[in-house]
């Protein structure tokens, strides 16, 4: 091989440089070791490990698209050159792109792989790419690979908290720490798994430990936050945290949109939107304009339309900027002009239930016929009491022992942030991972409404109907308990299908009509005009109610001193 002046450069050479820059690296050199790399690259272009190497020093200098392009490089030079390829996957990872992740890796993985850095790398991939079983059954292999290694335990604990297996998630967080490891990551989710148990006050203590680790750890610091305001309910305390955390370290944005959400759920939405100021005013982003659009939007639409096109403008693909623009062109009256951004939005992404509530919204402005064929009450709207359980004698007994089986697992005062109830508490694992026989028994009584319902529906084009399959899976079950005056707020469930309501225990407010009963057709967004709700259903203990994910429902607050409890869930076609 020759260089560009003509001379000849010898395997030992190539190998002596490749030596001087992978010790120009560890001695944290990466300027020179990047130089010494492009060097040794324009000699000898086909050399897959001098690329390879040139993306370790790109990505430890945060250049993520030049070590992409270099780790691309030395694996179609090499492309059973493993190593290059878990550094593209750590790469994409970092760029939120899991499921390319996946694809770089799956080629290395197989039933028969023991090497801990590929199973890590792979298992990490799945988990980004939303494919959480498959990482926890990968992450398992390489702690058997691995027994005794803490970050081996540490990545499986993170993935079984992802698949809200919270129990295991404990006991792999517990080994890691045996183990040595004290990383603020791993004590973040040791606090999550334990949270999400309902031990509020052990996880509280968890997550301080991940923050006085790390001040600047903006996840935990959060997480710290929430979790203050689910056991307490307390605005004072809540915001306590952040206010501690801002005198050590100083405000960032990140946390500053973390205050605001926690403001918005607490109901202030101009302190709020003044807090998302404050971020805006450290960095302009159009992650922050977002939110900002979303909560004064109540207040003043257009000053909401500024935000909403700063965001566009800055990335007019993202279909959350595109979803805020119609939103805010409905509480400005311009429907005809939603229509138009929602039904882009529903072309490009057929099953979002969100863009399908957003048309229908603009159709009902605009008097379109085709809104009463989306919102059909009478045919969409279906209501069946649920079967009973074998080992009850009547659902009356299994409904009392439902109750009490629900009661312990809701031990928080605040509301979680970014759910739709106000004055109450939601489960916080799934209930599909409940090992009590009750509430197991619950997935029993309800299978044959579920599918008696979906057979009932007939066949159909439209955006409900042509999804249905011969089987169902759920999307998620979790309970609710509301207090005095709690409700839920009108929304839809943007992921889902078919969603629920089902109830346990009824206050006796819901005999006042329509006090604690569900609601249908009025937005969860400002809209002008004002569109009222369009149908009230009284509910009834034991009783399932079905209707389309996009269709906007929401409840009437009641009063009283007694609680409201229910399940709830959604279903996806299998």
């Amino acid at each position: 091989m020759t260089t560009p002046a003509g001379k000849m450069i010898a395997p030992e050479e190539q190998f002596t440089r490749l030596q001087t820059a992978s010790r120009l690296l560890q001695e944290g050199r990466r300027a020179e070791a990047v130089a010494a790399l492009r060097v040794l690259i324009a000699i000898a272009p086909r050399l897959a490990e001098a690329h390879r190497l040139l993306g370790v020093a790109m990505g430890e200098t945060g250049e993520l698209a030049g070590a992409e392009a270099a780790y691309r490089t030395a694996l179609a030079l090499d492309p059973n050159m493993a190593r290059a390829a878990t550094g593209l996957a750590e790469v994409l990872l970092g760029t939120e792109r899991g499921p390319q992740a996946v694809d770089v890796m799956a080629r290395f993985v197989n039933d028969q792989t023991s090497n801990l850095s590929l199973l890590t790398s792979y298992g990490l991939a799945l988990q980004a790419a939303g494919r959480g079983p498959e990482a926890v059954e990968v992450l398992t292999r390489a702690t058997k690979a691995a027994p005794n290694s803490a970050v081996a335990d540490h990545n499986l604990a993170g993935a079984l908290v992802e698949v809200q297996n919270f129990v295991e998630g404990e006991a792999a967080a517990r080994r890691a720490r045996a183990r040595g490891l004290d990383a603020p990551e791993l004590w973040l989710v040791w606090a999550q798994a334990v949270t999400g148990q309902g031990r509020l006050t052990e996880g509280e203590a968890l997550y301080a430990e991940a923050v006085k680790r790390r001040p600047t750890f903006d996840k935990a610091v959060a997480e710290l936050a929430h979790t203050v305001w689910m056991r307490t309910g307390d605005r004072a305390e809540t915001m306590a945290v952040f206010e501690r955390v801002f005198a050590a370290t100083g405000p960032t944005p990140e946390l500053l949109m973390q205050k605001a959400a926690l403001l918005d759920t607490m109901g202030d939405v101009e302190a709020a939107y003044g807090t998302l100021q404050e971020a805006l005013a450290i960095k302009d982003d159009p992650v922050i304009h977002l939110p900002a659009a979303q909560l004064i939007v109540y207040l003043d639409p257009e000053r909401a339309m500024f935000h909403a096109r700063r965001a566009y403008e800055a990335q007019p693909d993202n279909p959350s900027h595109l979803a805020c623009l119609c939103q805010i062109n409905l509480a400005l009256g311009r429907a005809d002009e939603a229509a138009v951004i929602a039904e882009g939005l529903w072309r490009r992404q057929p099953v979002d239930q969100y863009a399908i509530a957003l048309l229908a919204t603009a159709w009902r402005i605009m008097g379109d016929e085709r809104y009463s064929r989306l919102y059909n009450y009478d045919d969409f709207v279906w209501r069946g009491l649920i079967d009973t359980p074998r080992g009850w004698p009547n659902l009356d007994s299994y409904l009392a022992d439902l109750r009490e089986a629900l009661k312990p697992l809701h031990s928080f005062r605040g509301h979680p942030a970014g759910q739709s109830l106000r004055h109450g508490s939601q489960t916080q694992q799934d209930l599909t991972r409940s090992t009590n026989p009750v509430i197991r028994a619950f997935f029993q009584a309800i299978d044959y409404p579920i599918r008696r319902r979906i057979a009932s529906l007939g066949q159909g084009g439209d955006v409900l109907r042509r999804r249905i399959t011969k089987a169902y899976d759920f999307k998620g079950v979790w309970s609710i308990k509301l207090q005095p005056v709690g409700y839920h707020v009108d929304h839809i469930h943007p992921k889902g299908w078919l969603s629920s309501a089902c109830h346990i225990e009824l206050p006796g407010a819901v005999e006042r009509e329509p006090e604690g009963w569900l609601k249908f057709g009025e937005p969860g967004i400002p809209t002008a005009p004002a569109l009222p709700p369009e149908m009230f259903v009284k509910p009834v203990p034991g009783q399932l109610v079905l209707f389309p994910s996009y269709m906007w429902h929401g409840t009437v607050p009641f009063s009283g001193d007694e609680e409201r409890l229910s399940i709830a869930f959604d279903v996806v076609p299998a």
